[in-house]
């Protein structure tokens, strides 16, 4: 029996290691990763750059606190709001952290405020994320939840009803990713933000899946020219590294004081020297059009394929509604194609590849697919 908890159905296979879009079982046996560790290797696996990185940081300096500066926090937080929304940052470990600082901070900003949620959305496992991802079966087991978030319908004429003089945020992603790959209709973003500029409400995007070039942009609200007030980043953002941020536009730049919150490991130098590096090679800008050009490949021979219905996404960020058990077929995929994809529903299938995959990549892995559909 294995020592470690039961929260996951892993899959029985071992990678022991990988480069680029390619993951070696312990074995010895290629597959082809069109996962990318959930959005997380953005950079591919163990990037030269990135490794290099990881191995001269860890060699100087690992862990000092958040007592003390380290050079490597400084410049990524300077890289980050100077891509981004300006401000400061708060870094954690985690996607959900990020989204915890995110929840404490419009909470201060307005206190006894609503933070108005999306059906559908995900935003972390921690008590105060899982509070603002409205999905029963996430919920239920854990009841009582942290109260005063408010679910709606991910619509326009949802979200100008729901917010108003007693609203702290609206919290939200530009893509629903974990519900199966739901770009938000521009309108329903332009939408929000006005509604919480008409009452000094706060508009955080979670980028935690989207950022880093996932979608073509940097940080995929770019697409939709709205800006908002905080944004959370992690997953890519260390290149593989576990890190994450929350970046505190002007506006609320001031709210947190010393003591309002804090991590100890959070904004490391080793994490950080991995995200500088990840930054460096996802911060380009013919790597992010060729991203969307990709992404539109990868759509187009999706469509094709027996058996597939629709397809949407955003840049390298896809999924595919399937006929059939999408489960069976991502479990499929990995046994008898070598080819690591996942399902987030009973009939959907995300394709979430590394951003460096090339044109015969993406060939390759719709080749394997369609072998599984018509098998």
């Amino acid at each position: 029996m294995s020592a470690l908890a039961p929260t996951y159905a892993r899959f029985d296979v071992e990678f022991a290691s990988g480069s680029g879009c390619v993951l070696v079982d312990a074995d010895g046996v290629e597959y082809l990763d069109f996962l990318a560790g959930i959005s997380v290797c953005n950079t591919g696996h163990c990037h030269p750059h990135v490794v290099e990185a990881v191995r001269e940081q860890a060699a100087r300096l690992m862990h000092v606190s958040n007592l003390y500066w380290n050079a490597p926090m400084v410049r990524l937080a300077k890289r980050l709001t100077a891509r981004s929304l300006g401000g400061v940052v708060f870094f954690t470990n985690s996607g959900a952290e990020a989204n915890e600082a995110a929840i404490k901070l419009v909470r201060k900003a307005h206190p006894r405020g609503d933070v108005v949620v999306f059906h559908g959305a995900f935003h972390g496992r921690t008590y105060g994320a899982l509070s603002a991802t409205p999905q029963e079966s996430k919920q239920a087991p854990f009841a009582p939840l942290v109260p005063g978030f408010r679910p709606v319908p991910p619509t326009v004429e949802a979200v100008r009803s729901a917010v108003d003089d007693r609203t702290a945020a609206v919290l939200m992603e530009p893509v629903l990713g974990e519900s199966g790959v739901h770009p938000m209709p521009v309108e329903l973003l332009r939408a929000a933000r006005e509604a919480c500029d008409a009452v000094d409400a706060a508009l955080v995007f979670d980028e935690v899946q989207t950022g880093m070039g996932r979608t073509g942009t940097l940080w995929a609200h770019e697409q939709a020219g709205v800006v908002p007030d905080a944004m959370t980043v992690a997953k890519s953002l260390g290149g593989g590294v576990p890190i994450g941020a929350l970046v505190i536009g002007p506006a609320l730049a001031d709210v947190f004081e010393p003591g309002d919150h804090g991590s100890t490991f959070a904004g490391g130098p080793l994490a950080c020297a991995a995200a500088n590096a990840a930054f460096d090679v996802l911060d380009d800008p013919a790597l992010l059009a060729r991203v969307g050009a990709l992404g539109a490949r990868l759509m187009a021979g999706l469509r094709t394929l027996p058996g597939v219905g629709e397809v949407r996404g955003l840049g390298l960020m896809v999924a595919a509604d399937v006929d059939g058990d999408a489960p069976a077929l991502a479990r499929r995929a990995l046994t008898e194609e070598r080819l690591v994809i996942n399902a987030t529903g009973p009939n959907t299938l995300r394709f979430l590849p590394p951003l460096v995959v090339s044109e015969s990549q993406i060939d390759d892995a719709l080749g394997r697919l369609e072998r599984l559909l018509v098998g």
